[in-house]
């Protein structure tokens, strides 16, 4: 089981990116979140196996009607995520 954060930069913010991940990630056996941040990013946290995690983060970042709008991506491991249920839009 593993955790990471990734930063998505780019026309990510008002083109309904949060919830295309969102529906991404039925597809998938993940737990998480994603949300806007105030600098017009969007930071996803997501923990799963490690071939799931990167599935779905290679989904949403080369393979997906959002992806095209991605300049730039920063991911880093971060720790197991506590109290996680489900995948869901914070706000």
């Amino acid at each position: 089981m593993i955790a990471k954060q990734v930063i998505f930069e780019g026309r990510v913010q008002g083109v309904g990116f949060r919830y295309t991940v969102k529906d991404i990630a039925r597809g998938f056996e993940v737990l998480g979140w994603v949300k806007n941040l105030p600098d017009g990013s969007v930071e996803l946290q997501v923990m799963g196996e490690r071939e799931e995690v990167e599935s779905f983060i290679k989904e949403i970042a080369e393979e997906s009607v959002i992806a095209h709008g991605i300049r730039n991506m920063r991911a880093e491991a971060i720790p197991l995520l506590n109290n996680c249920s489900g995948f869901r839009i914070e706000k």
